[in-house]
C-alpha cells in the first residue's frame, strides 16, 4: 500500500534555485479530473464518497467540456464571418483613419488572411478589417 506522501518524495517546500511553472489561471477539464481523482484516492474507505456527489461532479465536468467546445466553435464562426466580410470588400471603395487620424479613402484590391484579423489592401496601405470605417459600392 502506498501513501499519498510517496509522490512527494523528490520535492521539498524549501527547495531553492528550481524553476516553477506558473499555476493555471483557468479551471479546465484536466484540472477538474485531477481534483476528482485526488479526492477519490484520499477518501476514507470506511466512509466513501457519496455516489450522487460523484455523478454530480462528473456531470459538471461534461458540461464544462461542452461549454468549452461551444466557445471554440463560436470563435471559429466569428473568424469565418470576418473573412467573409473582408472578402466582400474587394473592389469596393473603403474609408479608414490613418496613423495621423486623417480619413483616407481608396479601393480595396485584396485581402490577407494570415493574421487573426483580416488585412485589407487599400492602395499602398494595408488596413485591419476592424479599422475600416465606411464602405461604398
Amino acid at each position: 500500500m502506498t501513501s499519498s506522501i510517496d509522490g512527494l518524495a523528490g520535492s521539498s517546500l524549501y527547495t531553492q534555485g528550481t524553476s516553477r511553472t506558473a499555476p493555471k489561471q483557468t479551471m479546465d477539464s484536466e484540472v477538474f479530473l485531477q481534483l476528482l481523482v485526488t479526492q477519490l484516492r484520499s477518501q476514507d474507505p470506511s466512509s466513501p464518497m457519496d455516489t450522487n456527489q460523484m455523478i454530480s461532479q462528473t456531470t459538471q465536468l461534461a458540461q464544462m467540456e461542452q461549454i468549452t467546445k461551444l466557445t471554440s466553435l463560436n470563435e471559429e464562426n466569428f473568424s469565418l464571418q470576418m473573412r467573409i466580410a473582408a472578402s466582400g470588400l474587394v473592389g469596393k471603395t473603403v474609408s479608414y483613419l490613418d496613423a495621423d487620424g486623417k480619413a483616407v479613402t481608396g479601393t480595396a484590391s485584396s485581402v490577407d488572411f494570415a493574421d487573426s484579423v483580416p488585412m485589407v489592401k487599400v492602395g499602398d496601405a494595408t488596413v485591419r478589417l476592424d479599422a475600416v470605417s465606411a464602405i461604398t459600392a
